[in-house]
C-alpha cells in the first residue's frame, strides 16, 4: 500500500503527483451500443430522455410487432409475469399510452363528486382479490363469521382461477393483487405452490392470518415477497385470549418482531365490539412501533359474531372523534372506516379512500372467493354473485348481482361524500336491513 503526504511546499506536492496511485490510468470506455429513448410522459408535458432498459425494448417491440405475450414468454423462457410487467411498468414510465381504466362508478350515483375534488374515487387502478382458499383454521374465535366445512379447491383449480383473474385484470386494465385468507390460508395443502403460481402472473401478494414461524414465511419471502401479512388482535392481553384463545396476544406480538426483522409491512386489524370499544386507544398504544398500521373493522353479526354486541350507536361517533384525535400522534393508527369521512367533511378535512380506497369497494375493486369457488362482494356478509368454477371471474363482476352490490343503498344517492362512503354493507345487513335500499344504520351524516 503506497502513500504520500502532501505539504504546502512544492517537492511535496510533486511527490504526491509521483505517487503510483496518482499515476494510474482512468478507464477507457469501450465502443458499444446504447439505446436512447426521448418521448413525452402524458401528465406533465416534459421531454424525458434517458438510456433505453432491455424491458423497455422488450415492452416497444411487442406493441410494435403485435407480439403475443405468452409466445414471447414461452420463447424467452420466462413466466407470463414476467412480460406483464415489463409492459405495465413500460406505462407507468409513459414510454408506453396505456387505456385508462374500466373500472370506474357511474357518473351518475354520484352527480356531486367532483364538487369537493372526490372524482379520483370514482376510478381505480388496481383490483383485490380476496382469497378464502380453505376453511380450516387452528383458532375458533367467538366473532368468526363461518365456521362451515367446505372443501377446498384442487391446486389445478386453483391455478385456473389464477388464470382467469389475469384475464381480468388484463381487460378491465387494472394491477391484480392476491390476498390469501381462510381459515388459516397456511393450512391449504398447496398453499406455497399456489403462492409461487400466483407469483407467476404478476400480481401482488398479501396475507391475512395466523401467526407462524420465520421458515415459513422465509420461503415465502424466497419466491416473492408479500406486500404485508396482517393478524388480528381484539383488545388488551386478556380480552383478546378471550376470543381467539389463551397466548394469542403474546404469540401475535412475538410473530410481529419476526415480520419486521423480515422488513414485510405489518397490519392488525380489530373487530370492534361493544365490550372491546374501550381497550383500541390503549390497545394502539402497546402497538406503538411495533406494527406498521393498526386499524378496525365494524362486527357484522353473522356466524359466530351473531352472539356478540355491536358497538353502541350513540357513542361511536364520540368514539371515531377520540380515534382520529389519538391517530395524530400515533403514526400506527390508520383510517378504514368510511363514516370518518362524516367528521372530516364536517371538519372541512380532506377525504381519506374509505375501507377499500373507493368507499365500499364491495363488488367494484374488490371481491372475495370462497374455498369452493363461491364469488362473494365482501366476506363479511352474505352477498353471492356466482361460482367462477361456473362462469368467468369478468362474467360474474359485469352480472347484475354485482352491480346491484357496487352500487350500495339508494339511501346513500345523494349525499356529497358517497364516493368515499357507503357505509359498511356488512353491518347494514347484519342489522336486518337491506343493502340495496337503507343507509348504515350508524351513520350520522344528518346528526
Amino acid at each position: 500500500m503506497y502513500k504520500s503526504h502532501v505539504d504546502c511546499s512544492g517537492d511535496g506536492l510533486e511527490a504526491s503527483l509521483r505517487s503510483p496511485i496518482r499515476q494510474k490510468k482512468a478507464p477507457v470506455p469501450e465502443r458499444g451500443k446504447e439505446y436512447i429513448l426521448l418521448y413525452k410522459r402524458p401528465g406533465d408535458g416534459a421531454i424525458h430522455v434517458a438510456p433505453a432498459t432491455d424491458m423497455q425494448l422488450l415492452a416497444l417491440k411487442m406493441l410494435i410487432e403485435n407480439l403475443d405475450r405468452h409466445t414471447v414468454a414461452k420463447e424467452a423462457d420466462v413466466d407470463i409475469g414476467k412480460i406483464d410487467a415489463a409492459i405495465e411498468e413500460a406505462c407507468k414510465q409513459g414510454v408506453l399510452l396505456s387505456s385508462p381504466s374500466k373500472l370506474v362508478r357511474p357518473g351518475t350515483h354520484y352527480p356531486d363528486a367532483g364538487a369537493d375534488g372526490w372524482q379520483r374515487h370514482l376510478q381505480s387502478d388496481y383490483f383485490t382479490l380476496q382469497w378464502h382458499v380453505t376453511q380450516a383454521c387452528d383458532l375458533h374465535c367467538k366473532h368468526c363469521y363461518d365456521r362451515s366445512t367446505i372443501s377446498p379447491l384442487t391446486l389445478d383449480q386453483g391455478i385456473t382461477i389464477l388464470d382467469q383473474f389475469r384475464d381480468f385484470v388484463l381487460e378491465q386494465k387494472v394491477h391484480g393483487q392476491v390476498t390469501f385468507t381462510g381459515g388459516n390460508p397456511l393450512l391449504y395443502a398447496h398453499f406455497q405452490e399456489l403462492y409461487r403460481e400466483a407469483a407467476k402472473r404478476n400480481f401482488t401478494i398479501a396475507i391475512l392470518g395466523n401467526p407462524t414461524t420465520r421458515e415459513v414465511i422465509e420461503s415465502l419471502q424466497n419466491i416473492q415477497p408479500l406486500s404485508f401479512y396482517q393478524v388480528s388482535l381484539e383488545g388488551l392481553p386478556e380480552h383478546n385470549d378471550s376470543i381467539r384463545g389463551t397466548g394469542h396476544f403474546e404469540r401475535i406480538m412475538e410473530f410481529l418482531k419476526i415480520l419486521d426483522d423480515l422488513s414485510i409491512y405489518s397490519m392488525v386489524m380489530l373487530t370492534l365490539t361493544r365490550e372491546n370499544m374501550g381497550q383500541v386507544l390503549e390497545l394502539a398504544e402497546i402497538l406503538r412501533g411495533k406494527v406498521n398500521l393498526f386499524t378496525f373493522n365494524r362486527l357484522s353479526q353473522t356466524g359466530e359474531g351473531a352472539a356478540l354486541a355491536t358497538a353502541d350507536k350513540e357513542e361511536y361517533r364520540k368514539f371515531l372523534e377520540e380515534y382520529l384525535e389519538a391517530a395524530k400522534s400515533n403514526p400506527t393508527m390508520a383510517l378504514k372506516d368510511n363514516l370518518i369521512n362524516i367528521i372530516r367533511s364536517d371538519h372541512k378535512e380532506k377525504p381519506f379512500g374509505g375501507c377499500t380506497g373507493f368507499g365500499c369497494g364491495a363488488a367494484f375493486n374488490f371481491c372475495s372467493l370462497l374455498p369452493n369457488g363461491d364469488m362473494h362482494a365482501c366476506r363479511k356478509f352474505q352477498s353471492p354473485i356466482g361460482n367462477v368454477l361456473e362462469s368467468s371471474l369478468l362474467e360474474l363482476y359485469r352480472s347484475k348481482v354485482a352491480e346491484q352490490y357496487r352500487t350500495g343503498p339508494s339511501e346513500c344517492r345523494g349525499c356529497k361524500i358517497r364516493p368515499v362512503c357507503g357505509g359498511c354493507q356488512a353491518v347494514i345487513q347484519s342489522s336486518g336491513l337491506d343493502v340495496r335500499l337503507n343507509r348504515d344504520p350508524y351513520c350520522f351524516v344528518d346528526d
